[in-house]
């Protein structure tokens, strides 16, 4: 039993470096060397685990689905409207991403065209899923406009969250990631959202910005 606790977190250590470096320099630049010196294991500790590097950028795609699928469950069963939930989703990433080097190795993987290995999604084909679910449950509790078009209008939520996410890890902190959340939500409700609800939801981005903003 203790060998096995010692080779799980060898395994997540070797998962938790390989993220770092993927994130701060990018896939292609990264080499398994570079993994082993910096999570200070050897070379035969990595390959037990990881037969390539390809099989590092998997485990990390899948880590990222699954905190992904396990944050989206958990705020649809908190008995939120849909489209809190789903703004409550993003700023959930928003932080998490901010703290955790995994989720942002999964966004540049996946924006730099890393493909996962079936039948994991790509996560923005799960992100897409996860967004026109929330959308087509706002607009049956009349809080997104009857009229909108919801696959254009995921796409464009998706396209927007991940842009802000892109963008903002060459130009600022990721602690400003809230931020440009709350940002991003006040122009989506401006256009999503009837008259007499928006200003609860622009309420509700304040103040989601306020309670997730890292310390």
């Amino acid at each position: 039993m203790a060998r096995q606790v010692r080779a799980e977190q060898t395994r997540a250590t070797i998962i938790t470096a390989a993220a770092e470096l993927f994130d701060r320099q990018g896939y292609e630049s990264t080499s398994l060397s570079d993994i082993v010196e910096h999570a200070q294991v050897t070379k035969g500790a990595l390959y037990f685990h990881f037969a390539a590097k390809e099989d590092l950028a998997h485990a990390i795609l899948e880590l990222q689905s699954a905190t992904s699928r396990r944050l989206a469950r958990d705020t649809e069963l908190r008995g939120h409207t849909s489209l809190e939930a789903l703004m409550r989703l993003t700023f959930c990433i928003a932080r998490m991403s901010a703290e955790d080097p995994v989720l942002r190795a999964g966004l540049r993987l996946a924006t730099g065209g890393t493909r996962p290995r079936p039948p994991l999604s790509h996560p923005f084909t799960e992100w897409l899923d996860i967004v026109t679910a929330r959308l087509l449950g706002a607009v049956k509790e009349s809080d997104v406009h009857p009229d909108v078009d919801i696959d254009v209008v995921a796409h464009s939520l998706v396209c927007f969250f991940v842009g802000t996410r892109v963008v903002g890890r060459s130009r600022e902190s990721v602690a400003r990631q809230p931020r440009r959340t709350a940002e991003m939500w006040q122009i989506l409700i401006r256009g999503l959202v009837p008259v007499t609800r928006r200003a609860r939801y622009l309420s509700l981005a304040a103040r989601l910005e306020r309670e997730i903003a890292p310390v």
